[in-house]
C-alpha cells in the first residue's frame, strides 16, 4: 500500500490529477478547480485553532468571485481532535461556522499512510517537512502547482497570508 501511495504521488504531475471523496461520500476530481487558486487546509473540529473556520469562510466569501476556492480536509491525526463522523463534521461546520466552501472526507495527512494528495502536496511544496498540526495551509496556483505553504499559524487573516493569496489571484492562469 505504501509503495502505491508514493507511486500515485510521483505519477501525478498536477493537483488536478487527483480524485478525492467529498464529505458526503461522492468521488470528485480536483480538475474541476482548474484555473482557480485553491487553498487546501487540514481541519479539525476540536482544536484550539478550530475558530480558523470562520476566517477561512470569510476569506472564501471575499475572494471566491476572483477565483479562490477553499478545500477543507478533516484529519484526526493530531491529538484526536477530529473524532466525529463525516456527517457530524459537516453539521458542526455548517451550524457553528456557516461553512459553504467544499469539505471532503477525513484523510491522513501524516505518516506512512497519508493520503496521496497530501503526499503530493508535501513533495511539491516550496517548504520542506511534515505537517505540524491542524490547519496547515497549501496555496495551489491556477496552474495546479503548489505556490506556497503555511503552518497552522498564521491565521487566514494574517497580512502575509492574505498577501500570498492575493498575489496568486492576480495571476491569470
Amino acid at each position: 500500500m505504501i509503495a502505491s501511495i508514493a507511486a500515485i504521488a510521483m505519477l501525478s504531475s498536477s493537483f488536478y490529477d487527483f480524485k478525492v471523496r467529498t464529505i458526503d461520500g461522492e468521488t470528485v476530481g480536483l480538475g474541476q478547480y482548474r484555473g482557480k487558486v485553491v487553498l487546501v487546509v487540514n481541519v479539525a473540529s476540536q482544536c484550539g485553532l478550530t475558530r480558523q473556520y470562520a476566517a477561512l469562510e470569510s476569506l472564501y466569501r471575499a475572494h471566491k468571485d476572483e477565483g479562490l476556492v477553499v478545500l477543507g480536509f478533516p484529519s484526526n491525526d493530531f491529538g484526536g481532535q477530529e473524532p466525529g463522523t463525516e456527517a457530524e463534521i459537516k453539521q458542526f461546520c455548517t451550524t457553528k461556522y456557516a461553512v459553504t466552501f467544499p469539505m471532503f472526507g477525513k484523510v491522513k495527512v501524516t505518516g506512512e499512510d497519508k493520503s496521496p494528495l497530501y503526499d503530493w502536496l508535501l513533495t511539491n511544496s516550496p517548504v520542506e517537512g511534515e505537517i505540524e498540526w491542524n490547519f496547515a495551509k497549501f496555496i495551489v496556483a491556477r496552474n495546479g502547482t503548489v505556490a506556497a505553504r503555511f503552518s497552522p499559524r498564521p491565521t487566514p487573516e494574517d497580512e502575509t497570508f492574505v498577501a500570498a493569496i492575493q498575489k496568486e489571484l492576480k495571476k491569470k492562469g
